[in-house]
């Protein structure tokens, strides 16, 4: 006998794509969804046997809440988790929000049909080994890595954070340089210090490097943060194209210390 179900997922073609084809093989689908911000309303009002709850991040804070409320509302309702692996932690928050199943993003479609079965009968529906591997995440958690991208912070200067912003932003050497009001030389010589301390050949791996690592949202504030003081100065007190050198006897020049 076919499962009554919902699929919701944050990519609307995935979640289209799955429903087909679990209709293929029998089951009715009440409705295929995105995002799964709306999935609690969609499950409460239609009410189905089992919801295939797709994401892509589930260690995400909140991002489990439809399911507690769904819980809830409609505790009759068997949720089951369609993720990546490997995230341990991600697969803890979704059984501590009340899903029944945790699956794999790339499992074939018997697998998940195998999931929304034992889920329906109210087993537990995941791999052991994926089990394991959340077991002994949460009993041996790894040591946290070091802040990357603070620690990137503190080897540029505010001028070259500020820098770093537009160059992320998609700006020229020029639109840098307007925006800043410096020589374009002096604009071009902060990018290549950025390129260099970061360690990287182009403006695209700074980017890159930048976003990925939370840098740029830290460069992003420091730079709103400096624009409120007197900015004349870089970072190493040093005078640029005509700006005044810092020292004693500048009293409005503010010096930025990037700790910890």
């Amino acid at each position: 006998m076919g499962v009554r179900l919902m699929v919701v997922d944050d990519h609307r073609l995935l979640a289209e794509a799955l429903a087909s084809a679990l209709k293929l093989r029998g089951h009715r689908v009440l409705a295929a969804a995105a995002p799964t911000s709306g999935t609690a309303e969609l499950v409460v009002s239609r009410a189905p046997e089992v919801c295939l709850f797709g994401t892509a991040s589930p260690a995400a804070p909140g991002v489990f809440d439809p399911i507690v409320r769904i819980g809830r509302e409609r505790p009759q309702v068997a949720v089951v988790v369609l993720g990546p692996v490997p995230s341990p932690r991600g697969i803890a928050a979704a059984f501590a929000a009340g899903a029944v199943g945790y699956v794999r993003h790339d499992e074939r479609i018997e697998g998940v049909e195998r999931a929304m079965l034992k889920a329906r009968a109210g087993e537990s529906a995941i791999a052991p080994q994926l089990l394991r591997g959340a077991f002994a995440e949460l009993l041996n958690p790894a040591a946290q890595p070091d802040d990357e991208g603070r620690r990137l912070l503190r080897m540029l200067t505010p001028r070259e954070a500020e820098v770093l912003v537009r160059v992320a932003e998609g700006e020229g050497t020029r639109l840098i340089a307007a925006g800043m009001d410096i020589a374009p030389s002096t604009a071009r010589t902060h990018v290549q210090r950025v390129l260099m301390k970061l360690g990287v050949g182009s403006r695209l791996e700074a980017a890159a490097l930048a976003a990925r690592t939370g840098l740029l949202e830290r460069a992003a504030a420091h730079a709103a943060a400096a624009a409120d003081g007197d900015r004349a100065v870089d970072g190493d007190g040093a005078a640029v194209d005509g700006e005044t050198p810092q020292g004693p006897h500048v009293p409005r020049a503010t010096r930025v210390t990037y700790g910890p």
